[in-house]
């Protein structure tokens, strides 16, 4: 079922933040929105994973089962990465699948250290696998490889793109390099 959102606006005080926003996300297929600072993309996320509620319109077919990374990584910082991972897994998922996942984005070596002592893109991918390895039918992603350098991204996005069949994927960035690279559809807000 596609996402459908009809009339959508929310403000913050005097910030009319959305305004009779319509757009409709396929199903199992990857959605990029781009728009600049402030134009409304984070708060569209987090009305559509439910975290808060739109002043007026409505959202229809967002499935029940969501993953998502955010733009902090939301990690637990004294846990390694195949914990963090570990956390949000079915107990079907067994733990040599997470380090093969671990291993396919360059954390061979660090996974036994706690979070806290990794750099921030080395925290950016155990996000991006934590949210791949959840089961869910839609994955949000908010603006998912900042951080990461140019090789380091390029690997990423090739780890994502090959791991998100059949999952509708909705995607913040600022990047039309992110857009090509996932083959995604465009929605330009602002």
């Amino acid at each position: 079922m596609d996402i459908v959102v009809s009339n959508l606006s929310k403000s913050f005080g005097t910030n009319q933040v959305l305004v009779d926003l319509n757009i409709t996300f396929p199903e199992h297929e990857i959605t990029c929105i781009m728009g600049p600072s402030g134009c409304g993309k984070t708060t569209l996320l987090k009305i559509l994973m439910g975290f808060i509620h739109p002043d007026k319109g409505t959202v229809r077919g967002v499935p029940k089962l969501k993953s998502a990374v955010f733009q902090e990584d939301r990690l637990c910082e004294s846990f390694n990465a195949v914990s963090n991972i570990r956390l949000i897994c079915d107990r079907k998922v067994d733990t040599g699948k997470i380090i093969s996942h671990l291993e396919k984005i360059g954390l061979k070596g660090s996974l036994d250290r706690q979070v806290r002592e990794f750099s921030g893109g080395m925290k950016r991918r155990v996000a991006i696998v934590r949210a791949i390895l959840a089961k869910s039918d839609v994955l949000f992603l908010d603006e998912p490889f900042k951080g990461l350098d140019v090789d380091t991204k390029k690997d990423v996005m090739q780890y994502v793109k090959e791991n998100i069949q059949g999952k509708t994927v909705i995607m913040v960035t600022h990047s039309m390099e992110e857009v090509k690279a996932l083959h995604g559809r465009l929605i330009t807000m602002g």
